[in-house]
């Protein structure tokens, strides 16, 4: 034990002459509300081998603590001189003779907010002003104490504080506006620090993002007074993107133009980023944000979003911008030879928006199906001579129509048709080939009774060949019985070959009108022999009528006539309608009704006499035999 005082010692030696020293000990800090008093809590110490001299006496001054700087004086023991802001206000509750300087101010206003310095002044030269202040604030509003920072649906504490520095008023806390709050939660509090005491009330409740930009506000009455003091504070929410609003997806033309309009509702403000699809467009910090697109291409069709962050989350939404377009002109296949019974796929692609319908047209009749799609296909199985054309794919929707096209050529073994035939025309026998095929057929023909073959190289018997697209003809002209065959008979024996890379084919040409040609001969021989028939019978009826007249029923008919008479017909047929014309004008080929009649050519039927009565009414006798006759010529 003794030797623990030994070490306290020198600690109890420096702390006596610490209180021996000029000290005085005020709250640096306090506060009042305007109108109400304030006191300041004071003491002091002294060295302690100064003898108070006539006392111990105080002063306050205001702002300095030096009197050569004329600083106002607050209060003064020794007399009632103070400056006039201070006149009737203050007032020493402490004693000074008991080291205690306690000051109270009534009435403060803000103009006595300051630092307040203590002088004491205990006679002669024992005068000395301390350093340490008090600085007093005073308020015309209480103090809410708010969180640098509050977040949305995290628990908030706002502390209202009214200084409780006047032991004649007691102030009392209301809070204001709080009806909207979510259970909201008020404690009470009165603390004291370094001599000082501040009434405070805490609001606790948990803020939502429509609190952000509310009114809370604090009231302090003092009873028995009329003074009221109030403080409102705005809600600063922070809180993360709620809603993000853009446009509706629309859709709008090719080449025109249209902005996007972006509002996100956040605090603090987000930094707003477009993108379309992947592909940041702009980014920019603001709650709203506008994105102009002009003059819009189909690759700009798509999906546009809208992202908002400002660091306590993100939010996006997105909408669909459709560029419509009319159809652009069809993908097809290019132009395609094909052989006879192949098969083909024939493509058609086109965009459009809408998406076009697709439409296949063959020479400007429809085929396949119209589909409404981007792609079509058109198969085309076991293709005939008949697929050859120009294909059409049509594409069409509401804005507009676009086509494209190409050509199919068939190529085919060649193939006579029925028209192939000989028939006899004015110089003889012409005989025709017609062939289809592709590529174009050669056409040859060949006499067999005369083992010659008529082609280009020869060029025999008026040998011409003519094309017409896919259709070859030829034509030969026999122009007597010589070239008809070895015999003489009238028989016609010509082979007509056709061929081409694809095939070839030889047929017999038949004389199709012989028959009929013969037929036609003794019909008109008939019909001459009765129309000669008719017209001697009409003579012999108009001489006897005669005779009977005259009176000399022996003279003959023919006597009347001086000379003998030639009486003749002709039996023609109408050349235009069984011939057309095949060449130059002189060849013609049988057409229409008459087409397998054979061509013939009846130039006249004559009644000739060869030896008629004389005027006398005798006969003159041709021969020995003396018979008379008539004869009946073919020229």
């Amino acid at each position: 034990m003794k030797g623990l005082e030994l070490l306290l010692l020198p600690l109890l030696l420096i702390l006596k002459d610490v209180s021996a020293q000029w000290n005085v000990w005020m709250p640096r800090d306090i506060s009042a509300m305007t109108n109400s008093c304030v006191v300041i809590p004071c003491s002091f110490t002294y060295p302690s081998g100064v003898r108070p001299y006539r006392g111990v006496h105080g002063i306050w001054y205001f702002g300095h603590p030096y009197p050569q700087l004329f600083p106002p004086v607050v209060y003064k023991s020794r007399t009632d001189i103070v400056h006039e802001s201070y006149k009737g206000r203050t007032k020493l509750l402490g004693d000074l003779t008991q080291k205690n300087c306690t000051l109270m101010i009534n009435n403060v206003g803000v103009e006595h907010s300051g630092r307040y310095y203590f002088r004491a002044d205990l006679g002669g030269a024992n005068i000395y002003t301390y350093p340490d202040f008090t600085n007093l604030q005073v308020l015309d509003q209480p103090n809410i104490d708010v969180p640098d920072e509050i977040v949305s649906d995290q628990s908030l504490d706002l502390t209202c504080n009214v200084p409780d520095n006047c032991p004649d008023m007691s102030p009392q806390i209301h809070w204001m506006y709080t009806d909207y709050l979510p259970d909201p939660v008020f404690t009470p509090d009165n603390v004291e620090d370094s001599n000082t005491a501040v009434l405070s009330s805490t609001l606790t409740f948990t803020p939502k993002p429509m609190h952000n930009g509310q009114l809370l506000g604090c009231r302090v009455h003092y009873e028995n007074t009329t003074f009221f003091y109030e403080r409102l504070i705005s809600l600063d929410i922070k809180y993360a993107p709620r809603t993000v609003w853009v446009n509706v997806s629309q859709e709008v033309m090719e080449g025109s133009s249209v902005v996007l309009h972006c509002d996100v509702d956040s605090n603090p403000a987000p930094t707003i980023t477009w993108y379309f699809g992947d592909k940041e467009l702009m980014s920019e910090i603001a709650s709203n944000s506008s994105l102009p697109l002009d003059n819009l291409t189909p690759e700009e069709e798509g999906v546009y979003t809208c992202v908002g962050d400002n660091g306590y989350g993100n939010m996006n939404t997105s909408m669909y911008l459709a560029v419509n377009y009319p159809p652009r002109e069809p993908w097809i296949n290019e132009s395609l030879t094909l052989l006879e019974g192949s098969s083909v796929s024939l493509q058609c692609i086109s965009k459009g928006n809408p998406m076009p319908t697709l439409t296949w047209l063959k020479d400007g009749e429809l085929v396949g199906t119209i589909t409404a799609e981007e792609r079509s296909v058109l198969e085309l199985h076991e293709i005939t001579p008949q697929a050859h054309g120009v294909y059409h794919c049509l594409a069409e929707n509401e804005h507009g129509r676009a086509s494209n096209s190409f050509n199919i050529t068939v190529e085919f073994a060649p193939i006579l048709l029925e028209d192939s035939k000989c028939t006899i025309v004015r110089e003889g026998v012409q005989c025709v080939c017609i062939a289809s095929g592709n590529p174009e057929p050669v056409i040859e023909f060949y006499l067999p009774d005369l083992n010659i073959t008529i082609n280009n190289s020869n060029s025999l018997f008026n040998y011409r060949t003519y094309s017409d697209g896919y259709t070859s003809t030829g034509i030969i002209k026999l122009q007597d019985k010589g070239e008809r065959g070895n015999n003489g008979d009238t028989a016609v024996h010509v082979h007509c070959s056709i061929s081409n890379m694809y095939g070839s084919e030889t047929i017999r040409l038949e004389l199709q009108q012989e028959k009929k040609f013969m037929m036609a001969v003794i019909v008109g021989t008939i019909g001459g022999v009765a129309v000669i028939a008719f017209i001697i019978a009409a003579v012999r009826y108009v001489g006897q009528n005669n005779k009977k007249e005259n009176g000399n029923p022996g003279q003959d008919v023919g006597s009347k006539v001086e000379n003998p008479s030639m009486f003749y017909s002709a039996v023609k047929k109408d050349k235009q309608s069984l011939r057309k014309k095949v060449g130059d004008d002189s060849d013609y080929q049988s057409v229409g009704p008459m087409a397998d009649m054979e061509r013939q050519e009846l130039n006249y039927g004559a009644l000739e006499f060869l030896h008629g009565r004389h005027r006398e009414g005798g006969f003159r006798r041709a021969d020995g035999d003396g018979s008379d006759y008539t004869e009946i010529k073919a020229k």
